[in-house]
């Protein structure tokens, strides 16, 4: 157990780094930096091809990934950060997931995906205390991270820019006024926090001997969850976070194995903002008038316009072949995806991150139904919408009180620990194999397996999704979800309970969400978890943003644009995301509220 523990306090060291960063850049700017993570990856993969391919000593390699991502995080808050600085928080994590979309693709076409070896140059000397061995790396790693903290600390408190840096984030006004140029100081501060991921994510690396890119989704978030379990912001609560994470994880591989890692670091991350939320609210949804801006609302949805709709839509079949009646059907499932977050994000005002967990839990839910309960899809689809719906409400009650930043943050690690849980339940959900041979649907004694069956099924599912929120937004309860989003504080001050309403947004969504979940198991006919990553949740936020946040017309077009249009370039595949990404980011800064508007 000892060894155990000190184990943990090594790898909490690493993690404690990552928090640094996250927590500087939140004091400072009170921005939630999405790109930590990837700077992370960014570093460690940077290491080991200045070691192993470019021959450097470590030391000497460590220097250049330090100044390496101090200059790409200056880099970062110049191109997306600073053009934001007057923008809602919100509106610029949306920037930062942007970027860290665009960056982590861009370490793997560099370096590729592939798992590399970091070799451990230090000397293999070993230490005994009390029958509990630590050889020189491992004693090398927390002494790293003390000395680190220790010199931010100093950096902040006894130097000008360091009080310089401080004065900017308490008062950025008076700042100015006293000549301190606050854009600089930011972008310093941005500088100092890519650093701290750079040392992260080498030291990580060579502790655990090996580095691939995607390490910096699971060690980013693990840095959030430090950074929340001490406080956002607190440079000390940063460092205990972390410490405090390292050991817990440890423990939790030494009971369960280490297949359980990710749903720990994801959990841990809830369990640090529901913490957070029961120490503090935020009024939720408050950024949300600001985010979506004073442009004119979105067209309603008249009976005329689903009459076209519907008559397009199934017509599609009449002219088109099977490869592009099955793109058209992905089309349709994410679209519904998109419905879901227009209006838990468009409506509502509260940006999920997490919708893929929701899509997930629906789908395997529809399938566990049909092939182990023996359910028709009919029955099993509902069921799986219904699943992934309480699954949301339950999720997201302990956390609604939070808002804006914290809240999305929050969301993204249910997502994730969703999926992570799915992964590891072998005896559900058949862990990384997934689920194979899912009867099709049958209606009326007729198998739907052709690619315009499938089709108009997805079609059809749409086009009842696209009116029930249609019909919810015009609602009293979708002016009650609108009020939440332009002025909470005053919606509350009217009895609407930004929590309650909040958590029933998220209910409805996750509804839809596990909906679209159970069409793709009906057009798939199997289920892996791959299919439910990161990228997922990524394609329908953008969907979401292209079209128009709670625009239910906007759903339709972003789903068209980043599914069907990608479909004519499949052999610049691995460049899609690279694309989203890019296109994230450009929506943001130039038109936030999408292509159609918002409603």
């Amino acid at each position: 157990m000892a060894e155990t523990l000190l184990s943990g306090l090594v790898t909490g060291s690493a993690l404690a780094l990552a928090a640094l960063g996250i927590s500087l850049i939140f004091g400072v700017a009170d921005i939630a930096n999405f790109a930590q993570g990837p700077l992370l990856a960014f570093g460690a993969m940077l290491g080991w091809w200045l070691t192993a391919e470019a021959h450097l000593p470590y030391l000497a390699a460590l220097l250049v990934v330090i100044a390496a991502t101090a200059c790409l995080g200056a880099a970062i808050e110049r191109v997306a950060v600073r053009p934001l600085m007057n923008a809602p928080r919100i509106t610029v994590l949306l920037a930062t997931v942007a970027v860290g979309i665009v960056l982590d693709r861009v370490t793997q076409l560099v370096f590729s995906p592939e798992t590399r070896v970091l070799e451990n140059p230090f000397p293999a000397w070993t230490f005994a205390f009390g029958g509990v061995h630590l050889d020189f790396f491992d004693a090398a790693i927390p002494a790293i991270a003390a000395a680190t903290a220790g010199l931010i600390a100093f950096f902040l408190a006894r130097t000008k820019l360091g009080r310089a840096i401080r004065a900017s984030a308490q008062d950025p006004d008076a700042a100015r006024q006293m000549g301190v140029d606050v854009a600089a100081m930011q972008s310093l501060a941005f500088a100092l926090a890519s650093s701290l991921a750079g040392i992260a994510g080498m030291l990580a690396g060579t502790y655990y001997g090996n580095v691939e890119p995607a390490m910096g989704t699971s060690l980013g978030m693990a840095g959030f969850a430090a950074a929340a379990l001490g406080g956002l912001g607190r440079l000390g609560g940063a460092v205990l976070g972390g410490l405090t994470l390292g050991v817990v994880q440890n423990l939790g591989v030494t009971l369960f194995g280490g297949a359980e890692l990710q749903v720990i670091t994801f959990a841990a991350v809830v369990v640090a903002f529901w913490l957070r939320s029961r120490r503090t609210a935020t009024d939720a949804g408050a950024s949300g008038a600001a985010f979506f801006g004073r442009r004119a609302l979105a067209p309603p949805l008249r009976p005329a316009l689903i009459a076209v709709l519907v008559g397009a839509l199934f017509a599609i079949p009449l002219l088109c072949g099977p490869y592009v009646l099955r793109v058209a059907g992905e089309i349709a499932i994410y679209a519904t995806l998109g419905l879901s977050l227009t209006l838990v994000a468009g409506t509502c005002g509260t940006i999920s991150l997490g919708q893929v967990g929701l899509f997930a839990a629906g789908a395997y839910a529809s399938a566990l139904f049909e092939k182990d309960l023996g359910w028709t899809f009919w029955c099993a689809a509902p069921a799986g919408a219904a699943v992934a719906a309480v699954l949301a409400a339950v999720a997201i009650a302990p956390v609604a009180k939070l808002g804006g930043q914290e809240l999305a943050i929050a969301t993204f690690a249910i997502g994730a620990t969703i999926v992570a849980l799915l992964l590891n339940l072998d005896a559900l959900t058949n862990g990384p194999l997934g689920i194979s041979n899912i009867p099709p649907p049958s209606f009326f004694g007729h198998a739907v397996v052709s690619a315009r069956d499938d089709y108009l099924l997805a079609a059809a599912a749409f086009i009842a999704c696209l009116i029930v929120v249609g019909r919810l937004q015009a609602s009293p309860l979708g002016l009650a979800w609108r009020a939440l989003r332009d002025d909470a504080g005053a919606a509350a001050a009217s009895g609407v309970h930004p929590a309650a309403y909040t958590s029933l947004a998220f209910a409805i969504g996750g509804g839809i969400a596990g909906l679209a979940g159970a069409l793709l198991t009906a057009q798939y006919l199997y289920l892996s978890p791959d299919i439910f990553d990161a990228d997922t949740s990524v394609l329908a936020l953008t969907i979401v943003v292209l079209g128009g946040f709670g625009n239910v017309w906007g759903a339709l077009l972003g789903a068209t644009v980043l599914v069907g249009v990608p479909e004519a370039f499949r052999p610049l595949h691995d460049y899609r995301i690279l694309a989203y990404g890019l296109a994230l980011l450009a929506l943001v800064r130039f038109r936030p509220q999408g292509f159609l508007g918002y409603r």
